[in-house]
């Protein structure tokens, strides 16, 4: 750092050189306000006491620069994930930074809050900031950086200027060989309805939501963040309380009051935040991967080891789960393992209906692809997929048919013919009419 070689960096060293860092996992502290985590090591004084007027103060004036409307007092957990990544993001600026990098800061966010952070990246970059962007959404890098690395498998690949890079290029060098289709494609005619759900209302938010899934289709579920994507797939998974409505799954009415009864049911759920609701981070690969079918591999209350090793045997063959062996700890693996660590544990349940909550967020284009072959295979084999995805070209790609909601309602179904970006945001912004 200005000619001046360090070893052993340590971060409060690094934060005195003016480097910052915006995680790709949350660094916030839940029970602290908005405010106080902005802020946190480096609060405003009045004497010998925290200024928590100055604080809060200063934290909207931030947020308005992201042009972000969050009150400073409001306390993090109550936060979604998009506003969570917002807040850190508004801590890392909130020092004055020379260096910062910025790991997967857009994952979670809509398109218009990334068009304001590319805004407040370049405003940063004319104030003669140096931003390392980390990032797998490859048009970010075209539209945001004049230099693109490649890393794969912890390997240094090659730098290219951007100008001259192009995105077949860049996916060849990231997954080490042609990519010929970003989404794979399928020729399914979806059957009978497997899932209806009728009025259903929870906790004030959602309202009157109806809608059905069809045997092996592919339902995609767009939205702005904060339209009620996630509440919805929590409260048909059992894990948010239904106050009225129904849900009927192959004509038969279920009443799914916990995430126990649902699974029972054949449903099965692929959060959002999978480090925290997907997988059993200090727990090995294989116990991930039978924690939902244990009581099929017990007997007198002893699990079967080998039954259950072979069943993880199996499936890290399937998915191609890279791990170096079954006991291996699941917070070891990249995002996108996880990510197939979670959905091996529906498969070896065999559920009916799966629920994927922003199924590619933070995973490179390689892991991408997987995932979208799994997601084929899932309604190829006669099942039903709900996909809730943040990523327009993700909705569009691989959705035989997509819903939109806005303000916790449902305001739009669109035909794969009829999908496209422009109406979507529409839709979801409330500038068109209800379809």
């Amino acid at each position: 750092m200005d000619g001046v070689s360090y070893t052993h960096m340590t971060p409060v060293q690094s934060q005195r050189l003016g480097i910052g860092v915006i995680y790709q996992e949350f660094n916030l502290v839940p029970s602290l306000s908005v405010a106080e985590n902005i802020f946190l090591g480096n609060e405003i004084r009045r004497g010998i006491l925290v200024d928590k007027k100055k604080m809060e103060q200063d934290a909207r004036n931030i947020l308005k620069r992201l042009e972000i409307d969050i009150d400073p007092k409001t306390q993090v957990k109550k936060l979604s994930v998009a506003y969570q990544q917002i807040v850190e993001i508004a801590k890392s600026i909130s020092r004055n930074v020379r260096v910062l990098v910025m790991d997967e800061p857009t994952a979670p966010l809509t398109i218009n809050e990334v068009d304001a952070l590319f805004e407040l990246v370049r405003k940063l970059v004319a104030q003669k900031v140096t931003i390392i962007y980390i990032s797998h959404r490859l048009e970010e890098l075209f539209e945001i950086s004049h230099r693109v690395t490649i890393l794969r498998d912890g390997n240094y690949i090659e730098t290219q200027e951007t100008k001259a890079a192009t995105k077949d290029g860049l996916i060849r060098l990231m997954v080490g060989r042609p990519l010929l289709e970003q989404y794979p494609k399928r020729d399914i005619e979806p059957g009978a309805v497997v899932l209806e759900v009728k009025n259903v209302c929870s906790h004030g938010f959602l309202k009157d939501i109806s809608f059905s899934l069809k045997q092996g289709e592919i339902l995609g579920i767009s939205g702005l963040v904060g339209a009620g994507r996630t509440e919805l797939a929590r409260a048909i998974f059992g894990a948010d309380e239904i106050q009225s409505g129904e849900v009927y799954l192959d004509n038969r009415k279920i009443t799914c009051s916990s995430p126990q009864k649902a699974i029972a049911e054949g449903l099965a759920l692929i959060p959002e935040d999978r480090k925290k609701h997907g997988v059993l981070l200090s727990m090995s690969v294989a116990h991930n991967i039978t924690v939902a079918s244990i009581k099929k591999l017990t007997r007198f209350t002893v699990i079967r080891k080998a039954r259950e090793n072979n069943i993880a045997v199996d499936y890290v063959e399937k998915l191609r789960i890279k791990t170096p062996d079954l006991s291996q700890l699941s917070k070891n693996l990249s995002g996108g393992n996880q990510q197939k660590v979670v959905l091996a544990k529906w498969l070896a349940r065999d559920a009916r209906v799966y629920l994927f909550d922003e199924p590619t967020r933070g995973i490179d284009v390689g892991s991408k692809y997987e995932i979208y072959l799994l997601m084929n295979r899932i309604a190829e084999q006669g099942n039903a997929v709900i996909m809730i995805s943040s990523e327009l070209q993700e909705i569009l790609g691989m959705s035989d048919r997509v819903l939109v909601m806005a303000d916790g309602r449902i305001v739009g179904e669109l035909s794969k013919e009829e999908a496209d970006q422009d109406t979507i945001m529409k839709l979801a912004s409330g500038s068109a009419v209800n379809s």
